[in-house]
């Protein structure tokens, strides 16, 4: 039964990442395009342009479907744990909940992510198949730590602070 409760936590967690990545950088799955993720990240005070857009996107693409299929579990938990601690970072002044556009799903994927690198992804996935698991205990404690560190590392390098008529444009619209 365990190995069944994996599979589908695998799926689902990592589907939704990689639909997250989709939305990112195509009109796909309600997306607006690489100019609408270009623009959502030029809003959220992040510099790097289309090149920013598409390593997150790409990032949320590959590692959702590598956990979705259980591949290279732990390298891909680190992945989809740094882009959504990004996320987390970009949502935190919004509080907890996601009814306010809040941190709350982008941490739930974070910790869905540590959770599959720490146990594993279970038999029924590529690592299995191929004989890559049990992963040696270091690897998955160390895509726990280099995920979300990335991820906040990422924040911190590509954050840009707005320019005056940015700022005031902001306010102008929180204001009312």
């Amino acid at each position: 039964m365990m190995d069944t409760g994996l599979l589908v936590l695998r799926l689902v967690a990592g589907l939704l990442v990689a639909g997250h990545g989709v939305q990112k950088v195509s009109f796909r799955l309600g997306g607006e395009g690489l100019a609408g993720g270009v623009e959502e990240f030029r809003r959220d005070g992040f510099r790097g342009g289309r090149l920013t857009a598409l390593a997150a996107g790409g990032g949320q693409i590959g590692a959702g479907l590598f956990l979705a299929a259980g591949l290279l579990t732990p390298p891909a938990a680190a992945v989809a744990a740094g882009v959504m601690t990004v996320a987390v970072t970009v949502k935190w002044r919004n509080g907890l909940w996601v009814r306010h556009d809040g941190y709350e799903y982008p941490l739930f994927l974070v910790v869905v992510a540590g959770v599959l690198a720490l146990t594993g992804p279970g038999r029924w996935s590529a690592d299995h198949a191929l004989g890559l698991t049990p992963w040696p205990g270091w690897i998955p404690v160390t895509a726990l730590v280099v995920g979300p560190v990335s991820g906040l590392l990422t924040r911190a390098v590509l954050h840009r602070v707005p320019s005056a008529a940015e700022g005031a444009a902001g306010n102008a619209r929180t204001a009312g």
